[in-house]
């Protein structure tokens, strides 16, 4: 059981996480920051949290393991705000979604007491944010990356593991390089398309009317188009590098279905839909896992 934790971003994930180690008993206390009191009032009243601290700072106080949940982008900025309480002993994870930008800030401003910090990336979320939406089950059989550095204390990495696994996550590592590279392509692309395809209906001018005959079929499909838009700047900011390479990959597939559909082939047509519907049938959530290792 840990004694303390400090959430820097008392959020969707990070109210979540306060909750879920409430939850499994593996907390005593729970203090909180956030950039607006008015989320970390919220917090409180709802039992995610049971202090405020006035900064990040003091949210690391007295904490024995620490969660920045905060939006990639200001992940330095945070690192830079507690980088005088990071201690021997203690863990320090964050729920980014991207992970070599944070750990390259994370090296740059902790320097040897990079040691404690274990990046980690939750595979879970919701389309909504804020704390009003914290579930202690969020992460309960949801995947969890982590990315420790080779000099991150081996003790910590353990730490980690064993807390994401006690509230029901399943737990994998990887680099930060080969995560990124992945999310790429399983997530960040995605979302970058969902957001243009949508754009790209809701704009027409009987986008309207389209939309209001538009089936389940078209809801699952744009689902991801409503997330939260600060957040996936970041993202997609962040990771541009391998989501460009994703994109070009994703042209040319694009490319190919249209030469054949302008070109009446029929049969080639055929054997492209084919290829993709039977790996999808045979595809199953979390069965491949790239780069990883339990």
């Amino acid at each position: 059981m840990f004694n303390q934790l400090g959430v820097i971003g008392c959020g969707l994930m990070g109210g979540s996480f306060a909750l879920a180690l409430k939850r499994a008993g593996l907390v005593k206390r729970v203090i909180g920051y956030s950039k607006s009191p008015s989320t970390t009032e919220r917090a409180k009243k709802m039992g995610v949290i049971d202090d405020t601290a006035e900064s990040a700072l003091l949210a690391v106080s007295g904490s024995d393991i620490v969660l920045l949940a905060v939006p990639v982008s200001a992940s330095e900025a945070t690192f830079k705000a507690i980088r005088h309480m990071v201690e021997p002993g203690v863990l320090f994870m964050d729920v980014g979604s991207t992970k070599r930008d944070v750990v390259d800030a994370a090296r740059r401003v902790l320097k040897e007491r990079v040691s404690s910090f274990v990046p980690a990336h939750p595979i879970a979320g919701k389309e909504v944010s804020g704390v009003s939406h914290a579930d202690a089950t969020l992460y309960a059989g949801r995947q969890v990356i982590i990315t420790p550095l080779p000099q991150t204390e081996p003790e910590l990495v353990q730490k980690a593991t064993d807390v994401w696994s006690a509230i029901g996550a399943q737990v994998l590592r990887m680099t930060p390089e080969n995560h990124d590279a992945a999310f790429a392509a399983v997530s960040h692309l995605p979302h970058m398309l969902a957001f243009a395809f949508f754009n790209s209906v809701a704009k027409q001018p009987a986008g309207r009317d389209f939309l209001s005959l538009a089936g389940p079929g078209f809801r699952d499909f744009t689902r991801i188009a409503a997330s939260d838009p600060e957040v996936w700047r970041d993202i997609l900011m962040s990771n541009r590098e391998e989501i460009l390479k994703q994109s070009m990959r994703f042209r040319h597939t694009l490319d190919a279905l249209e030469h054949v559909i302008k070109t009446s082939n029929a049969e080639a047509l055929e054997d492209l839909i084919r290829s993709a519907s039977d790996a999808r049938a045979g595809w199953q959530m979390g069965a491949t896992k790239p780069g990883s290792s339990r």
